[in-house]
C-alpha cells in the first residue's frame, strides 16, 4: 500500500461517502460528554460487554469510528500497518465534517512522521530515533536533576503549590527545549504557547508561533551547530529537509509535554493518595518505579488515540469494518482487558507489557519511552527529596480529571507542605 501522493489534497480530500455506509448507526456510543467524563473505566466495560473488544463509537459531532478496547485488537491493529493505515486523508467521512470540528487539530493530515507510512515512516523515525539516542544518559539525569531543581526553587518558599502547572507541565517542556538547543529563555514562551494551543481561544495563533520557533530554531542550527537534536538531524544520513525537521520536532516536543506531564501528575495523585505507596514515600525509590508502572496500567495519560484507517474491508473483534473507517486506539480499555488482566493491580508490579506507548511501526519510538521515563523517574524523586513532608493540600475525592477524551490527567495537583522543611 502506498502513500496518496504529494499533490493530493491534504484534508479533507472528496471521498463521497454514502452515510448510509458509515460504520455507526443506532446504538452507537457517545465518546464525549458526561456519562464518559465522570466515570471512562466504568463506560468501557459497558462497551465490551455489550459489543466485545471492538466497538461502534460516535465522536464529538455526530462522526463515527470504532473505538478498539481489545489488548489483542490493538496489537493486532498495530502490527498490521498496511491494512490497519496511519494516513488520516483515508477516512471515508471527511465530507461529513464541518469547518470547526473540534478535533481536527488531531485528524486533519500534515506532513509530519506522525501520518507518513512505510519507508518514509522509518526513514523518518529512524533519524529522530538515533538523534535522540545520541544524548548520553548521564547528562539526561543531570539536565532533569537540574529542570526539577530549578522548578521546585520556585515555588519551595510558600509552602503551598500546583504541581501539575508548576512543576508536572513545565518539566518535560523545559527538558526537551534543552535537547532541542533552546535557552530557557526561550523555554519559557513555548509554554505558554503550548498552554494557549488546548486552553485557549489563541490555539490556532499559538501553533502559529510554536512553528515559527521551530524554523528559526532549525534555520539557527544549520548555520551554528551544536549537541543538540535539529543539529543531528540537519547532519543525519536519512537526507530531510528543513520542512520535514520542523514538522518532526514539533510532533516530538508535542508528543512529550503533555503524555510526560500527566504521567507525573498521575503517579504523584497515586503515591500520595494510596497507603501502600506512602509506606515508603519518605524514601520513596522502589515506590516511584512502581507508582509510574501502575499508572500506564490504570490511569494512562494517553487513554485513547486517532487513529488507523482501514485501508479495504476486513474484520476485526467480530466486527465487519469498511475501507476508509476509522479505528481509535483505545488504550486505557485495552491495558484493563480482563483477557490479559483478569485481575485488577494483579501483574501491573514489574510488568511492562501494557499498550501506553503503543506499538508496532506507529509505536512511540526508541529512545523516546526510555527519555519520558527518565523525566518522569527524576522529576518525582527530587521532589520528594526536596519537599519530604509534601501532602495533598485537598481530599482525594476532590481532585478533578480534565474533561479530555484523549488524555487522562489532573486539571490541578494542590499540595502543601512545611516550608522550613525544604531540603536544599
Amino acid at each position: 500500500m502506498t502513500n496518496p501522493s504529494a499533490d493530493e489534497q491534504i484534508w479533507p480530500p472528496a471521498t463521497g461517502t454514502d452515510p448510509e455506509q458509515c460504520p455507526v448507526q443506532n446504538g452507537s456510543i457517545p465518546l464525549y460528554g458526561p456519562r464518559f467524563q465522570q466515570d471512562p473505566a466504568r463506560l468501557y466495560r459497558e462497551m465490551r460487554n455489550q459489543y466485545g473488544p471492538v466497538a461502534p463509537i460516535e465522536l464529538e459531532g455526530g462522526l463515527p469510528a470504532w473505538l478498539v478496547l481489545g489488548y489483542r485488537e490493538i496489537h493486532q491493529v498495530e502490527t498490521n500497518p498496511e491494512l490497519f493505515a496511519r494516513d488520516t486523508r483515508r477516512w471515508n467521512s471527511w465530507d461529513r465534517v464541518p469547518d470547526n470540528w473540534s478535533l481536527l487539530p488531531f485528524v486533519g493530515y500534515q506532513p509530519s512522521l506522525m501520518f507518513t507510512e512505510g519507508a518514509e515512516h522509518q526513514r523518518r523515525t529512524g533519524a529522530i530515533g538515533e538523534a535522540l539516542d545520541a544524548m548520553d544518559q548521564f547528562e539526561l539525569r543531570q539536565l532533569c536533576e537540574g529542570v526539577a531543581d530549578r522548578l521546585i526553587d520556585g515555588f519551595a518558599g510558600s509552602g503551598s503549590a500546583d504541581l501539575m502547572s508548576q512543576f508536572a507541565h513545565p518539566m518535560p517542556l523545559y527538558v526537551m527545549a534543552r535537547l532541542f538547543g533552546l535557552s530557557e529563555a526561550e523555554a519559557a514562551p513555548l509554554m505558554q504557547d503550548l498552554t494557549d494551543t488546548v486552553a485557549s481561544d489563541d490555539g490556532v495563533a499559538a501553533h502559529q508561533r510554536i512553528n515559527d520557533r521551530m524554523v528559526r530554531l532549525v534555520e539557527r542550527k544549520r548555520e551554528w551547530p551544536g549537541p543538540d537534536v535539529p543539529s543531528r538531524l540537519l547532519a543525519h544520513s536519512a537526507g530531510m529537509t528543513a520542512d520535514e525537521i520542523v514538522q518532526d520536532l514539533l510532533v516530538v516536543l508535542t508528543a512529550a509535554q503533555q503524555p510526560v506531564a500527566y504521567w507525573i501528575g498521575n503517579a504523584l495523585r497515586l503515591m500520595l493518595t494510596e497507603e501502600r505507596f506512602a509506606i515508603t514515600l519518605a524514601g520513596g525509590r522502589r515506590s516511584v518505579g512502581q507508582a509510574l508502572n501502575e499508572v500506564l496500567w490504570e490511569d494512562t495519560p494517553t487513554q485513547n488515540f486517532i487513529g488507523r484507517f482501514a485501508s479495504r474491508d476486513t474484520q476485526l473483534g467480530g466486527h465487519r469494518i469498511q475501507t476508509g473507517d476509522m479505528l481509535v486506539l483505545g488504550f486505557a480499555g485495552a491495558n484493563t482487558d480482563p483477557q490479559v488482566r483478569p485481575d485488577a493491580y494483579s501483574d501491573s508490579v514489574g510488568n511492562h507489557a501494557h499498550m501506553s506507548f503503543g506499538h508496532g511501526e506507529h509505536g512511540c519510538p526508541h529512545p523516546g519511552p526510555e527519555i519520558g521515563a527518565e523525566i518522569a523517574r527524576t522529576a518525582i524523586e527530587v521532589l520528594l527529596d526536596r519537599l519530604p513532608d509534601v501532602d495533598l493540600a485537598v481530599e482525594p475525592e476532590d481532585l478533578m480529571w480534565l474533561p479530555s477524551v484523549w488524555m487522562r490527567g489532573l486539571a490541578a495537583l494542590p499540595v502543601e507542605f512545611s516550608a522550613g522543611n525544604v531540603a536544599g
